[in-house]
């Protein structure tokens, strides 16, 4: 090509990804051959056969290493793989050169072997996840799981226990339901509303709130009326029955003034409805010096401390449950106030703390 054609040996190097010095020395030796006589070449030395050989070996590995590159690129195993197969051959070849033959970053590698040393980690946290998410009955979102971990003493940000909430299967299923409790159409006395939404008294059983809901049984409805202290979110007093008289709302009263033996001047909030406006509940607000205090008509924000309560029972418990009769609920949602909602459970207005936790730090 050089003779015959004219080129350049820089081109036919470049061209055919040859050396430079070794197409300049094969030139050298080919008019070395011509001049010696008939166009047969002079034997060559041992010393140029070794080089022709080496030439012949760089060649083949030139070509190997690329054929490799291409290979690697249509097969593409993935950053996971290629950082194990740097592992492997670690000791025989030193990581900066395999990452750099791989065509790698090494604080990539590097950061994937920490990911595969932390990973037993990730699996406990799992395990603690699913664990509190159970505990609460499979009720609580990722808020409240935050909480319920960093009392264990894993702190995990919120995104990341959506993102394993989401890969474990961990969803709360609610359903709504209604029926009305509250009769406000009546000609009896009607108590102004002291309260004023002030949610957040300074102690305990400075003010209270009341109100009745309804649970479905297989057997007919179920009503249940419930005292709450505003201070720490604690259920003081319940009672429940298959009918709605105004002894239901006395019995829970009377349990709750058993419980905590309020002083007078106690705020007692209630909306308008017939059993908290009757005689009968007025006299036994009198009797142990508590003040009436009820919502505004058709303002449910006014006693809305008290709705949120029979929200979370009835998306926690009863709407989970298939109560076959009155007995079964009352047991059930015993259980749930009792040894859950009081007892465990993380309320965000407290700083995640249960009520009972709430009222001993308060004391």
């Amino acid at each position: 090509m050089i003779r015959d054609q004219g080129l350049s040996v820089a081109q036919v190097c470049r061209d055919m990804n040859l050396v430079d010095s070794a197409v300049r020395r094969w030139r050298e030796q080919y008019a070395a051959e011509q001049a010696g006589g008939a166009g047969l070449g002079k034997p060559l030395t041992a010393e140029q056969q070794r080089i022709r050989q080496l030439e012949i070996e760089n060649r083949r590995l030139r070509e190997d290493k690329r054929l490799a590159k291409k290979s690697v690129g249509l097969l593409c195993p993935g950053t996971e793989v290629i950082y194990r197969t740097i592992t492997h051959w670690q000791p025989e070849a030193g990581i900066t050169r395999l990452c750099r033959l791989f065509q790698v970053s090494r604080s990539g590698f590097y950061a994937a072997r920490q990911r595969a040393q932390t990973a037993p980690v990730l699996c406990s946290t799992s395990v603690h996840l699913k664990s509190a998410f159970h505990a609460s009955g499979g009720n609580y979102g990722s808020r409240r799981l935050c909480a319920a971990l960093r009392t264990q003493g894993l702190t995990l940000g919120r995104h990341r226990v959506r993102r394993l909430m989401k890969r474990h299967g961990l969803r709360t299923h609610w359903k709504r339901q209604f029926v009305a409790t509250t009769n406000s159409a009546h000609a009896l006395p009607i108590a102004g509303n002291v309260l004023q939404r002030q949610f957040n008294p300074v102690a305990t059983d400075r003010a209270w709130v009341a109100d009745i809901t309804y649970i479905r049984t297989r057997r007919g409805w179920l009503y249940l009326a419930a005292v709450l202290d505003l201070f720490s979110r604690k259920i003081v007093g319940w009672a429940m029955a298959p009918t709605l008289p105004a002894e239901l709302v006395c019995a829970a009263l009377q349990m709750a003034i058993a419980a905590r033996q309020p002083k007078p001047g106690l705020i007692m909030h209630s909306d308008r409805g017939s059993q908290y406006a009757s005689a009968l509940h007025r006299q036994l607000l009198a009797d142990h010096g508590l003040l009436s205090s009820m919502s505004r008509k058709g303002n449910c924000w006014d006693n809305a401390v008290m709705e949120r309560f029979f929200l979370n029972l009835k998306m926690e418990r009863v709407w989970q449950r298939d109560y076959a009769n009155a007995s079964e609920a009352i047991n059930d949602i015993t259980n749930y106030i009792v040894n859950f909602y009081n007892a465990t459970r993380l309320h965000s207005t407290l700083g995640y703390r249960s009520p009972n936790e709430y009222e001993r730090a308060a004391a």
